[in-house]
């Protein structure tokens, strides 16, 4: 079997003269798809009873169905919708629990066949070694993947919270230099930073624009816009209605709208995708993207739902297919390649239902899904996959004895706590009066609060352990723990008691890292990530199987927002207040202030 990559499907120079000679009808083609309508991503139209013949990976010609008579194997579609595969502009691999070798196949089911991914996640655990580590699993993947440099690692300065990573401007202008996957720089999410004119930021970008690399942004509040856009930053997944969604568009900003699970801090595309449907703006630089997926909801949610997405908020079908497939090519400069079923362009195509559902997926002309099951091919690619180096395999470095919650007030004191709400991206800040107590429980039934706790898992401090409390979390008793806290990935609990919290810690040094729930002492539900605390190393459909358990315990435990929202509470790049491992952080002031102060 030939190897499913990119780099399978010879490129375009060195094929020319046979593309040539089977669009002409002087070859024979390797396959014609017939019986379909096709989707045309340059014209927007679906065009009726055409046939697609491939040679070599790549598309020789789309032609009226019938004109082709000699003896190529054949595929019929049978009135299906044929479309290039899915294009997606912005995605965290680590956010899937997967590696990419496995990401591959719920991508592919999903009708989507190329990504852009920024491995911060990882940079932040493991450095330019994480990062690297990560390409060359994407380079085995029967995916096309490609690199938006991780550019903000660590998230905040070192005085706000402790990551693994360090990735300065030089590392990252040394990975552009070495890997021709990198084609742009990764979000760059410190905008208050990039808007204040610090230092070490236009150094980072100065090492992608020198480059001539385009620039992806992360930003909140339309205050910031201008300045982010004078820096450099030519595209955002970020805006989260329709205004500041508007004005990124007239910065000369690509958008890129996210769409996610309603359940979870992922889903703003119906809000920002009224720049178009209400405003009047132009789609043409407009892209659609899924961001973050757990295992689970990436098999569920993926690109093709999406895009779908679009379609219901008011795009036609032929616009929202190219918003998800052309449009995300173009903003990287790979629409020659990728986003349409010109000729010459690779063979990545979706055999859609009339509900622009995939059926089968070709992934450079190979019949990867068919029916909606993964064909014997694509399952035995899928079956040797990427070795991580054995580090990545011990990143949760704690020490023996750790206090996991704070001291009980004697006094009456105002604490600042982190109120938590759907969909939990941004966090609210709400001082809370407590009166001398006996216990904590007193004050958690009287103020609706729980603890939580960020554990410095890096071996990078002197054990660096920051506690705090929740507000409106719900959790009624027990435990929840990650070790998957953005951005720096320290491990992170909430709890109603330290027994439980413990267990919780414990179980997760013990796998080197994960998610779990604990209840009584026991845990009920665990993810095991054992790959920088961030991956498994199983098939998707196991680790899908592993997450929806989590998710139940989850719900049972009554939190009020989901894993993935918990995981962004110290994220210390987001108003109105964080906590990472140094303590409770103030956002945009990016000032530390105490848990309590004397009333």
């Amino acid at each position: 079997m030939r190897a499913l990559t990119r780099f399978s499907v010879k490129p375009l120079s060195t094929m020319t003269r046979r593309l040539a000679d089977v669009a002409s009808g002087r070859s024979e083609p390797d396959l014609v798809i017939g019986g379909a309508r096709v989707l045309s991503t340059y014209s927007e139209r679906i065009l009726p009873d055409r046939e697609i013949w491939l040679s070599d990976g790549r598309i020789a010609a789309v032609k009226p169905a019938g004109t082709h008579k000699g003896s190529a194997k054949r595929y019929e579609a049978r009135g299906g919708i044929i479309a290039p595969g899915l294009v997606d502009p912005h995605i965290h691999i680590e956010s899937s629990m997967v590696t990419a070798c496995a990401y591959a196949e719920a991508a592919l089911l999903n009708g989507t066949t190329t990504i852009f991914c920024d491995s911060h996640e990882i940079g932040n655990v493991m450095d330019v070694a994480g990062v690297e580590a990560m390409l060359e699993d994407a380079r085995m993947a029967p995916l096309s993947i490609f690199l938006t440099v991780p550019s903000t690692v660590p998230a905040t300065s070192p005085q706000l919270e402790t990551a693994g990573g360090d990735l300065t401007a030089a590392k990252i202008a040394a990975l552009f230099d070495k890997w021709p996957e990198a084609v742009a720089l990764g979000e760059k999410m410190d905008f208050v930073q990039v808007a204040m004119g610090d230092e070490r930021s236009h150094a980072i970008l100065a090492a992608a624009l020198e480059r001539g690399r385009p620039v992806s942004g992360h930003v909140y509040g339309r205050e910031f816009v201008s300045a982010y856009a004078a820096s450099g930053v030519t595209d955002t997944h970020e805006a989260i209605d329709r205004e500041i969604a508007d004005d990124m568009l007239e910065a000369g900003i690509w958008l890129f709208l996210r769409g996610g699970p309603p359940s979870t801090p992922w889903h703003s595309l119906p809000d920002a995708i009224k720049t178009i449907t209400e405003l009047g703006s132009s789609h043409k630089r407009v892209a659609v993207c899924t961001d973050d997926r757990d295992a689970d909801d990436l098999m569920m949610f993926g690109l093709d739902w999406v895009t779908r997405e679009a379609m219901k908020a008011g795009m036609r079908p032929e616009q929202a297919w190219a918003m998800g497939s052309l449009h995300g090519a173009t903003r990287f400069g790979m629409e020659g390649d990728i986003g349409g079923l010109g000729g010459g362009r690779r063979a990545d195509l979706v055999l859609l239902d009339d509900a622009f559902k995939p059926v089968s997926t070709w992934y450079g002309g190979e019949l990867v899904v068919d029916g909606g099951k993964i064909t014997p091919l694509l399952d035995q690619a899928l079956s040797t996959r990427y070795q991580y180096p054995q580090a990545a395999y011990h990143t949760v470095k704690l020490p023996k004895t750790i206090k996991l919650t704070p001291d009980l007030p004697t006094e009456k004191v105002i604490a600042h706590t982190i109120k938590t709400e759907l969909p939990g991206i941004t966090l609210g800040h709400v001082t809370v009066t407590l009166e001398p107590a006996n216990d904590w429980q007193t004050h958690f039934e009287r103020h609706g609060l729980c603890f939580v706790t960020v554990v410095e898992r890096h071996a990078k401090s002197a054990g660096n352990v920051a506690h705090g409390l929740l507000t409106s979390f719900n959790l009624k008793q027990g435990a929840v723990a990650s070790s998957v806290g953005h951005d720096s990935h320290n491990i992170i609990i909430a709890g109603t008691n330290e027994a439980d919290m413990h267990v919780a810690l414990r179980a997760l040094e013990e796998t080197q890292g994960g998610a779990c729930v604990v209840r009584d002492g026991k845990v009920t539900a665990m993810v095991p990530l054992p790959i920088a605390g961030l991956l498994s190393d199983k098939r998707v459909t196991e680790v899908a199987e592993q997450v929806r358990a989590l998710k139940v315990e989850w719900e049972k435990a009554g939190c009020s927002i989901p894993y993935m929202g918990f995981n962004l509470i110290p994220l210390s790049v987001i108003p109105e207040i964080r906590i990472t491992d140094k303590g409770l952080v103030l956002v945009p002031e990016m000032e530390i202030v105490p848990l309590f102060e004397v009333a």
